[in-house]
């Protein structure tokens, strides 16, 4: 009887302890899959990038400090009898477009700094391990609509800082009308050969063209 009792304990012992091993097994986190690279960069280029006050990514904010530089621009516009306003208003365009040159304002990162960021980011991700060919493609269009926004926003940031150089509103008067086209080829792109669009291309593109084409990324990678 003793022997047949310590047996019924030893297999109830086995059997729970083969229970333990089974539910220790059940419970195990699956292994974390690597990260892929080439998201991690559209990620910082379109959703968020540590360094971004706002947290969003690069191209969002590039967009938006071009426009909040679009709206002072009409303020100045709207006042254009008004040197001290326009003075004002040019500042707060300077820092939108360049904060570096003009640090306080309503813009955020600048354009310069998050097109430029947006522009290495997706290059970055082209560069990757296991970048597809629509990520090759689209980081080329842009790459060239980014290089024209940088290009533009340097001219846009002249054109201000002539505008709070100014010493009467009638000579300020057509470097604001300038600027209004700067900016609005910086937001839109321009069509520079008169074919009826606005393409990607050198010349052409601007910040919606490299929205658009981020978009065709990021739709060409499952990300939307």
């Amino acid at each position: 009887m003793k022997r047949n009792h310590c047996s019924i304990i030893t297999a109830a012992f086995a059997a729970f302890a083969l229970s333990v091993t089974v539910s220790g097994q059940r419970g195990e986190k699956p292994p974390t899959e690597k990260p892929n690279p080439v998201h991690t960069h559209i990620g910082h280029v379109m959703t968020a990038w540590k360094e971004v006050p706002t947290g969003q990514g690069f191209l969002p904010v590039a967009v938006g400090d071009a426009k909040i530089a679009l709206v002072h621009a009409g303020y100045m516009q709207k006042s254009a009898d008004n040197l001290d306003g326009i003075k004002l208003h040019a500042g707060h365009v300077l820092n939108a477009l360049d904060p570096t040159i003009e640090p306080k304002g309503p813009g955020s990162f600048g354009v310069k700094r998050a097109a430029a960021g947006a522009m290495l980011h997706a290059q970055n991700a082209a560069k990757s391990e296991g970048a597809s060919k629509g990520v090759l493609t689209h980081t080329e269009h842009v790459s060239a609509s980014l290089e024209n926004v940088g290009h533009w926003t340097d001219e846009a940031v002249a054109t201000a800082q002539k505008i709070r150089a100014a010493t009467s509103a009638a000579e300020a008067a057509p470097l604001i009308a300038q600027l209004l086209t700067q900016l609005n080829t910086i937001a839109n792109g321009v069509d520079a050969n008169k074919d009826g669009t606005i393409g990607w291309q050198i010349g052409e593109g601007g910040l919606a063209q490299a929205q658009q084409h981020m978009g065709l990324m990021m739709k060409g990678e499952g990300l939307q």
